[in-house]
């Protein structure tokens, strides 16, 4: 068993705020980003910036004082492969708030080609969460990206979408929807001709749909589970600070606006 000090030794390590082994908070927020091939520089940027910037906006750090013991956040970047960018931080006053932007705008970008949602919720389960260094009433998955995933079929991403599920974590999308470029995805998608030595089935993606559609049939589950869209790159900084505040509040959509957010359960 961890001794107090041990702990507090551990917690700076982090860089994140000191806990004991009894503290507990309301939420633990997991943002995972899409890193692939569509993401230029500048989309990084803003994806970056916009996390940063949703961190320090006073709405999102009111809903955040208002947890008792503030919320753990972490970020995961993925294309081809994911990986823990910004481990486990607590975040409870504006300086803890601060101290994390500043270290979201410094993730590197290490671009990837593929977009591969479902290698990217195995590795939540396995890596991320088990990582939380405290309990939590409720564990969010914020999951964007502006493409399907192209790595492996449905059937494989439930799998690792359901464990998630089964675990009690609650899992979120935000598609970033660009107009003339994913109005319509599936049909003719690029995807990887095999991932790993899995090969996928030719009929994979077959029929065409919209990208928020498909977050939600594919992507989003658990309890309170929602879908709000980004309407491109230049509106994620907006989409993420309104989805802030509802996930840390454990609040969700009931009345979308020109059907940017909707409600879905699984």
């Amino acid at each position: 068993m961890w001794c107090a000090a041990a702990l507090t030794l551990l917690s700076l390590m982090l860089g994140a705020s000191a806990f004991s082994a009894e503290e507990s908070v309301a939420t633990a927020l997991v943002v995972s980003v899409d890193i692939s091939g569509s993401v230029d520089e500048t989309r990084y940027h803003l994806q970056m910036e916009g996390i940063a910037e949703a961190l320090e906006d006073p709405t999102v750090l009111s809903a955040i004082q208002a947890n008792s013991g503030g919320i753990y956040f972490a970020l995961v970047t993925w294309a081809d492969g994911a990986r823990l960018a910004v481990d486990w931080r607590r975040i409870a006053t504006k300086a803890d708030a601060a101290a994390t932007a500043v270290l979201v705008r410094a993730v590197p970008r290490i671009p990837g080609e593929f977009t591969c949602v479902g290698q990217m919720l195995r590795t939540v389960s396995s890596s991320v969460v088990p990582r939380l260094p405290v309990a939590a009433d409720r564990v969010v998955i914020d999951v964007s990206g502006d493409g399907i995933d192209n790595c492996s079929d449905v059937d494989a991403i439930h799998t690792e979408r359901d464990a998630l599920l089964a675990a009690g974590t609650t899992i979120n999308g935000l598609p970033i929807l660009v107009p003339g470029e994913n109005d319509v995805v599936g049909v003719g998608a690029y995807r990887a001709p095999g991932y790993g030595l899995r090969e996928l089935p030719r009929q994979t993606y077959r029929d065409g749909t919209t990208l928020d559609a498909w977050y939600r049939e594919h992507i989003v589950g658990g309890p309170g589970s929602f879908l709000l869209a980004a309407r491109g790159y230049g509106d994620f900084a907006r989409a993420l600070r309104q989805k802030f505040v509802m996930e840390i509040s454990g609040l969700a959509p009931t009345d979308p606006v020109n059907g940017q957010g909707s409600v879905a359960s699984r």
